[in-house]
Order: structure tokens, then sequence, then C-alpha cells
């Protein structure tokens, strides 16, 4: 038996130039976000504002009804809560004494349990009580703070969210690395001093009021920042290596929207075992992986981390040097989700975050993925709307052919043409040829092989210089 999630609520507030349907989409967005981290969404609290409100991000009226769904007091000031806590609850039942009458503003608890004695169809916000509110917003660390006191719960922003599935996904070093500097980045502001506010003695000899022990804990960890970062930048030196080595390689990589498909492209593409799963941020490695069947000279395919709606700034920045396979790629496939009705804000996105890591001006492509899910009326408008797309799905192999004659063919568009005699005597450079270009003719003569071959330009000039020198 599967054991019940944790249950959250979400939150956002429909700012001025933000239409209903982009509105909803967000929020539709920051559900699967946090399914993706582990809980089920119970319900949603959404206000239409100028801003957000300084203090607690949504206005009384709205802030009482998100209370309602933690069992929160749905008031900030610290002090005697008007709702029974856990703690209350639990010493109640050990002292037995239930009918004692409950403080002003209190109400009788219902357990969870209790739902299930509901007439069928009614379900109420106390039987599907939140254990954590989610705010489709970055927020303060005070607002943060002013909401726990008003619901009781824990309460996380949008990019606490990507950080922490960032957190939890991470599987290479380089990776985890990456993504703990951007989590300890953005918990230094919202640590709070749970030490009383004693400070340590500071100065020679003790004089002086030294740190308070939040102070301490906050140098601590950007101690330990350094450290990490210190440790990232000796794995990106290794990996710069690497890419230096394959930098006469042919390389296409794949980018675009978190689940758009890129992963099951390039298993379909490259016939590799790379991890594809209907789940937010489910790669966040960069897999390279030859393409399958393989050709002459090599093609290289890269899987890159996707990209989201307000991706932290300090997860792009820590993910750079990840993102620097798409700069230094040949040719960006920008895959989408073509069955997502926000797929254009989606792609909007991403071409600013590749704008943002210089990757703009590299020679690019659209590939209107998922294709198999869309209407033929749909379709007919995506072809005129994007003549120059290519649609595919990624488990027609029909498609994942045309896409790979496509790669294929862009590549040899900058290729030279040549022809090489190789005598019998000078037998050793026929494995050579072979090897770096696509042989498209071999004819055997007397005195050797003749051979008209196609490859890069370099390539077929160090071949040319080869087979002339004596």
């Amino acid at each position: 038996m599967t054991p019940p999630r944790d249950r959250a609520v979400l939150v956002g507030v429909q700012l001025p130039g933000v239409d209903p349907v982009d509105h909803a989409a967000s929020l539709a967005e920051l559900a699967r976000l946090v399914h993706t981290l582990g809980y089920q969404v119970v319900g949603e609290v959404s206000q239409r504002r100028d801003g957000l409100a300084p203090g607690v991000v949504l206005g009384d009226g709205k802030l009482r009804e998100l209370a309602d769904w933690t069992a929160g007091s749905g008031v900030v000031e610290q002090g005697p809560r008007r709702v029974v806590t856990k703690a209350r609850a639990k010493w109640e039942e050990e002292s037995g004494d239930d009918d004692e009458p409950l403080p002003d503003g209190e109400e009788e608890p219902i357990e969870d349990d209790d739902a299930e004695d509901l007439p069928e169809g009614e379900v109420t916000r106390a039987s599907r009580r939140a254990d954590l509110v989610v705010v489709d917003h970055d927020i303060s660390p005070s607002q943060a703070r002013n909401l726990e006191l008003a619901t009781g719960v824990p309460v996380l922003d949008r990019t606490g969210v990507i950080v922490e599935i960032f957190h939890r996904h991470a599987q290479s070093r380089e990776a985890r690395l990456q993504v703990e500097i951007a989590r300890l980045v953005y918990l230094v502001p919202r640590m709070r001093d749970s030490g009383g506010g004693e400070r340590q003695r500071g100065g020679i000899g003790g004089k002086g009021a030294g740190e308070s022990s939040l102070e301490l804990d906050r140098r601590k960890v950007r101690d330990r920042i350094a450290q990490l970062r210190a440790e990232l930048a000796s794995i990106e030196s290794e990996r710069g290596t690497r890419r230096a080595r394959r930098a006469d390689q042919l390389r296409v990589a794949l980018v675009g929207y978190t689940n758009a498909g890129k992963s099951s492209l390039m298993r379909a593409l490259t016939g590799s075992e790379v991890y594809v799963a209907d789940k937010l941020f489910a790669t966040l490695d960069t897999t390279v992986r030859a393409l399958h069947p393989e050709t002459v000279p090599r093609v290289l395919v890269s899987d890159t981390v996707g990209f989201i709606k307000k991706l932290p700034h300090d997860l792009v920045a820590s993910f750079r040097s990840t993102l620097d396979e798409a700069l230094e790629a040949s040719v960006l496939l920008h895959i989408v989700d073509a069955s997502d009705p926000t797929f254009r804000a989606q792609y909007e996105v991403t071409r600013a975050v590749l704008a943002e890591i210089g990757a703009d001006e590299v020679p690019s492509r659209l590939v209107l993925n998922k294709i198999d899910r869309v209407d033929d009326a749909a379709r007919a408008a995506l072809v005129e709307e994007y003549p120059e797309a290519l649609l595919l799905s990624a488990h027609d192999p029909a498609d994942v052919s045309r896409m790979r004659d496509w790669i294929v063919a862009w590549f040899e568009r900058g290729m030279a043409e040549v022809e090489l005699f190789v005598p019998w005597a000078r037998g050793a450079l026929v494995g050579e040829i072979h090897a770096r270009v696509r042989v498209v003719k071999e004819d055997y003569e007397d005195d050797g092989v003749r051979f008209l071959v196609r490859g890069r330009k370099e390539d077929v000039a160090r071949l040319q210089g080869l087979v002339a020198a004596e």
C-alpha cells in the first residue's frame, strides 16, 4: 500500500499584464513542480492584485481563506493561536480531558481520518488539511516568515521548490556541487536565529560584542559556499579539457523547456539508455552520446538540463558550465511540447536563457515534439505558423529517422567533396580516410585506390596533404 503523501496548497497572485490563461498555466506548472517534489496538491488560493502585499503576499480575506486550508490563525501577530495545535491536541488526548472548553477562537481539531465519515462527494478543507504552502512567486524571507505565522505550516516560494527539486535529483558530483551552491545562496538570507540572540565573545581578550549565533552560522555557510565553488572550479577545468578534445567533432545540442521530451528524443537518436521520466527536471546532468547509427565523421548529441519560467538566477549561474554544451554546439535543436497550449511562452523562456549565456547566436532549428498528441487541424495551423519547424514524435521511428537525416544533411552542407588517389604503397592511409571522412565512392585501379570522399574542409585538407606527401 502506497503511504499517503503530504499535502500542499498553492498561492498565486494575478498581476497586471498577466492574462487569466497564463496565470492558470503558471499555477498548473507549479502544481507539477510540487508533485515532482513529492506532495499532493489539494487546493489553491488565487487573487488579482496590483502587486504582492508587502507583508503576507495576499489580502486579509484571501489570507484567511489560505489559513482555512492549513488550520492556521490567519493572522501574523505572534501569540496564542486561534486553532488547536498538534501538541495541544495530543496533550488533550493523553489527559483525557476532552470536555474542557477551548479558549475563545479555538476550534475542535478535525483529524484527517474524519474525512472517511463525510458524505460521498462532500470534501472540506479541514478534511484535506495542507502541510505546506507554496507561493507561485519569489517572496522575501520576511514574507515567508509572516505567511508561516499566519498559516502554521512551512512556506516555500517558486524558487525554493525548484532548488529543492534540483537538490533531490542531482546525480553527478558536478551537478550536486552546482545545486548545493544555489541552495545555500537561497538559504542564507532565510536563516533565523534559534540561539536566543547570544553573542560569542570577540576581539583580543574577549572584548567587543563579537558575532551572534546567527551571524556565526551565516559566516560558516558563506565559507562553505566558497569551498564548494573551489571544488566546482576544479571539476569545470576537467570538463573544459574533455570539451576541448571534442572541439573538432560535430555536435548538436538538444535544448528546451523541462519535460519537452528532450531525453526521449536523445534516447531515440542515439540508442542510449538515458534516463527518461514524465517529471519536471528529470535530467540535470548533460549527457553526450554519438548519433546512431554512427556517421563518419561522428556526430555527438548532447541532452541538456531543461529550462523553466522564472528559473532562479543562481541556478542559471551555477549550471553555466553545463549549459556551455549548448554554447559550444554546432547547431541547437529547440525541443518544444507542441501539445502544450503554452509552448510559445516556453519557447521564449528557452531563448531568453540561451541569450543570457551567449548561445543565442548558435544556429538553431525549432522541433515541435509530441505531435502525435495534436489533432489534424492544430497540426495544419502549426505548419502554417512555423513553416521551418520539424514536426515529430520521439516515439515514432519514422519521425526519428527523418530527424537523423536532417542532422546529417545539415552538417554535410558545409562539407567539401574531393577525389583522393592512394597508391598501393601508401595503403596505411586507407584506414585514416575511412576514419576521418565519409567515402562516397571507392574504385580499385592497377596502381592504387581512388576515393570520392565528403568531409569537413579541415579534414579533407589534412588528408590531401598526407596523400601528397612523399
